[in-house]
């Protein structure tokens, strides 16, 4: 039997739904919308695409949304003005700095400057301390964990006691979505075991799954039968792995895989999300999200 598909760009047409009533809601009542500023620096073309689509889906929610590009050669000072600037800034909610940064500039030192009740991407070691914390400590987890998170509760999978196995140890995707699950709560509840490329037996324990969540950045690294027959599986890999002619446009698309072999794993799992279409689309809905929840916490609503 095929797998039932978690599909993000129907999951995330949801969410914005529900978060465009709900600043609706606010703005009739308070007066107010929620703040966003995206500051991008230089001409990154895949930064640039990323921030448009920000832009877009903000002003499609009703946010005043402020898009700040700065020149190539802005200095770190300059930089972190900047964000010191926004922090002031009572009408913005969420500052959002895209990387990557140019190399004259430290990342880690301008996403440290950003106030962590306005850093909806959840990166400040304030807001990773609150999410190890869990409860009622936690403002903004991070976007793409946050996102996997949703569509496992919205596909109907339970959670509670469930065995979940997340394949791969980043600070953006695998240790945050491996605590998020640990926690106590809804969509969560699950014992957790964190593995990757150098864990011995990793086919044992993928096959342990109840959830699987893929992130390691391997193509195809999770092979079909490491995968427990009815298992929930999220696939976060979106790997290049070549080029087609598109048959809508004639132009050169990239082709995408993801790190578990879809083709088949759908044949075995119970459900499973498709690359693209799967994990990609929630990162910036739950960008929204936490600036929505920004202003919420500031009106005292949370």
């Amino acid at each position: 039997m095929t797998a039932k598909l978690i599909k993000g760009t129907e999951i995330r047409e949801e969410i914005l739904e529900e978060v465009k009533a709900e600043v609706e809601q606010i703005k009739e009542k308070h007066g107010v919308v929620p703040g966003l500023v995206t500051i991008l620096v230089g001409e990154n073309p895949a930064s640039m695409s990323y921030v448009t689509l920000k832009i877009k889906t903000a002003i499609r929610l009703g946010f005043n949304e402020i898009q700040d590009s700065q020149p190539e050669d802005i200095s770190e000072a300059d930089l972190l003005a900047l964000v010191d600037k926004y922090n002031k800034d009572d009408s913005i909610n969420g500052i959002l700095v895209q990387l990557p940064l140019p190399k004259h500039i430290d990342d880690k030192k301008v996403l440290n400057a950003i106030d962590p009740d306005k850093d909806v991407d959840g990166f400040h070691p304030v807001n990773v301390g609150r999410l190890m914390i869990g409860g009622q400590e936690v403002k903004f987890a991070p976007c793409t964990p946050a996102g996997i998170q949703e569509m496992i509760v919205r596909s109907g999978m339970e959670t509670s006691g469930a065995e979940c196995v997340v394949v791969g140890r980043s600070n953006i995707v695998g240790k945050p979505i491996a605590n998020m699950m640990l926690q106590k709560g809804d969509g969560a509840n699950a014992t957790v075991t964190v593995v990757h490329t150098r864990t011995k037996d990793l086919e044992g324990h993928c096959k342990r799954a109840d959830i699987l969540i893929v992130a390691a950045g391997v193509p195809g690294l999770v092979k079909p039968e490491w995968i427990k027959p009815g298992a929930c599986v999220i696939d976060v890999g979106v790997n290049r792995v070549g080029e087609k002619i598109s048959e809508k446009t004639g132009k050169k698309i990239a082709i995408l895989k993801g790190d578990v072999d879809f083709d088949e794993a759908k044949e075995i799992a119970g459900s499973i999300t498709p690359v693209p279409g799967g994990v990609g689309p929630m990162t910036v809905t739950m960008l929204m999200v936490n600036t929505l929840k920004s202003l919420k916490f500031k009106l005292g609503l949370m």
